[in-house]
């Protein structure tokens, strides 16, 4: 069974597998409220390193682990981006979800920016955070050193973390990797009809000044915002301004 990671202690959670079109993912599903919060990771990652956002974060909560991460099982062919936001959709659609705020990190950016163009009837709100794939930089070479260049100095609680899921992520992470480049998310943006909030690490180099100003460009609805002093990793340590700036925007809806 899959263990209780996300919920605070005293908060009752949902815990399980979730199968649909021959992958399955793992969710935790706690807390109440109008507009949950689907919390997407990025690749070589999982729903655990959330756990500081998490922390700061109110509301309903529905935190994932995609298939072939974190405690999700392989699956049995590496799914594309879009098949990924499919999958998310069908949770949804199982949780009776049609309100979400669908909060998509690195490669979850991708993911999420699919579902709300894909499926439009389950989302209220986006929230893209340190998003990728840069269109002037799409290639595993080029992204693999912009993540490098972005672990240097980086906090130890994200190096720990990170380190620890990209191990979990399995053999095959080159080819997962290969998926999330060849997609094209710049394709979806304009498909994208919901108050959208794009968070950028003041250093992030996967997520630069230019694609996040690219993105808002592109999204009817959205809007810029960068967090101080932090890189790619903003969500997963030290997360209080990040957190701040969802919860306005959550309120806001």
């Amino acid at each position: 069974m899959p263990e209780r990671l996300l919920a605070p202690v005293g908060i009752p959670a949902e815990i399980s597998e979730f199968a649909h079109g021959g992958a399955t993912l793992v969710f935790e599903d706690f807390g109440s409220g109008a507009h949950p919060i689907v919390l997407l990771h990025g690749i070589g990652m999982g729903r655990s390193v959330y756990v500081d956002l998490i922390s700061r974060l109110d509301g309903r909560v529905i935190g994932v682990d995609l298939p072939g991460f974190g405690e999700a099982p392989e699956p049995e062919r590496t799914l594309t981006m879009e098949r990924h936001a499919d999958l998310v959709a069908a949770l949804l659609r199982e949780r009776r979800v049609s309100d979400a705020v669908v909060l998509g990190h690195s490669m979850g950016s991708q993911i999420a920016a699919e579902v709300a163009a894909r499926h439009p009837d389950l989302v209220s709100a986006l929230v893209l955070a340190g998003p990728t794939v840069d269109s002037a930089s799409r290639s595993i070479r080029m992204q693999a050193g912009y993540l490098l260049r972005d672990l240097i100095g980086e906090r130890p609680a994200v190096l720990w973390r990170g380190g620890r899921e990209y191990l979990r992520g399995g053999p095959h992470l080159i080819r997962k990797m290969r998926a999330t480049i060849v997609h094209e998310p710049e394709k979806a943006y304009p498909r994208v009809h919901v108050p959208t909030l794009v968070l950028r690490g003041q250093r992030d180099p996967l997520a630069t000044t230019t694609w996040c100003r690219e993105i808002v460009d592109a999204v009817p609805h959205a809007r810029l915002a960068e967090i101080p002093d932090h890189g790619h990793g903003t969500l997963i340590s030290d997360s209080g301004l990040a957190a701040e700036k969802i919860r306005d925007f959550v309120h806001g809806l």
